[in-house]
C-alpha cells in the first residue's frame, strides 16, 4: 500500500512539473502581419514563425498593416495586449516601416524623441508584467541603386539598437541580416522574396512591391530571426524545431 501511494504521488508531482505553454506576442506592421487569403501570396514574416517551433509555442501575432509605434498606442492595441500579458510571455517589437511616414500626423514618429519614446515604453510596459520583450530593426526593401542595396529606413534602426543597448534589451537585427541576405542573392533573384506576381483578375497590373514579403520571402526572414533567438539560450530557445 505504500508502494501505491509513494507511486501515485510521483505520477502527481510528474504531471504538476509539466513544462507551461509559452506565448508570443508580436507588434509590428504589415511586414510581420497575417494575411487575408484575398491578397495572397503575400505573407507577413511572423506568419511563418510556427513552422520553427514546437507546439508548446502558441504565436498571437498582433501586428498590423500600415501602423506605426504612434498609431499601434492611439488605437488602444498595445493596451489589449498589456492587460492579457503574463508572467514569462514574450513580446517581438519590429517598428520603423511607418514610424517615417513625415506626412500622416496620425502615423509618424521622429525617430530621435517620439520613436525613442514609444519603444521604450513598449519595453518597460512588457516588463512591468513580467514579460519578455524582444527588439527588432526593420527588414530591408528591395531597393538597388548601381546594384548596391540602398537603406531606405534612416534612423529608425540605429535608434532601435540604442534602445537595445540603453535598456539591455535582447536585439534581433533584422535590418542587417536581410541585407546581407539579399545582397547575397543578387537584385533580380531577390525579387522572389517580395511580392513580385503576374496579373489577376484582383490585381490586373501584377504587383511589383519591394516592400512586402512572398511565402519564400516571409520563410527567409522568420528563419533569420530564429538563427538568432537560438542564441538567447531562453526558454524560447528551447523550443525552435525543424531548423
Amino acid at each position: 500500500m505504500l508502494f501505491l501511494c509513494m507511486g501515485l504521488c510521483l505520477t502527481s508531482q510528474a504531471q504538476t512539473t509539466t513544462p507551461a505553454k509559452i506565448v508570443v506576442f508580436t507588434i509590428g506592421d504589415s511586414t510581420m502581419a497575417d494575411k487575408k487569403p484575398e491578397v495572397a501570396p503575400e505573407t507577413g514574416w511572423c506568419q511563418a514563425l510556427p513552422d520553427f517551433l514546437s507546439t508548446r509555442v502558441t504565436v498571437k501575432n498582433r501586428a498590423v498593416n500600415g501602423r506605426s509605434t504612434k498609431s499601434f498606442l492611439s488605437e488602444g492595441r498595445w493596451k489589449a495586449i498589456t492587460d492579457s500579458l503574463q508572467p514569462g510571455n514574450y513580446v517581438f517589437i519590429q517598428f520603423g516601416h511607418n514610424d517615417a511616414k513625415i506626412q500622416d500626423t496620425t502615423r509618424y514618429a521622429e525617430p530621435n524623441t517620439t520613436y525613442r519614446h514609444n519603444l521604450g515604453r513598449f519595453v518597460r510596459e512588457a516588463r512591468e508584467k513580467g514579460a519578455i520583450p524582444i527588439l527588432f530593426t526593420s527588414i530591408v526593401r528591395r531597393k538597388f541603386e548601381n546594384g548596391l542595396l540602398v537603406d531606405t529606413h534612416g534612423s529608425y534602426p540605429p535608434v532601435t539598437r540604442e534602445v537595445a543597448a540603453a535598456l539591455q534589451v535582447p536585439l534581433i537585427d533584422l535590418q542587417q541580416l536581410t541585407a546581407g541576405a539579399i545582397t547575397a542573392i543578387g537584385e533580380e533573384p531577390a525579387k522572389k522574396l517580395y511580392l513580385w506576381t503576374a496579373p489577376t483578375s484582383r490585381f490586373p497590373e501584377g504587383r511589383k512591391d519591394d516592400t512586402h514579403l512572398s511565402p519564400e520571402g516571409a520563410h527567409l526572414v522568420a528563419r533569420l530571426a530564429i538563427q538568432q533567438l537560438m542564441l538567447l539560450q531562453n526558454s524560447l530557445a528551447t523550443e525552435i524545431h525543424n531548423f
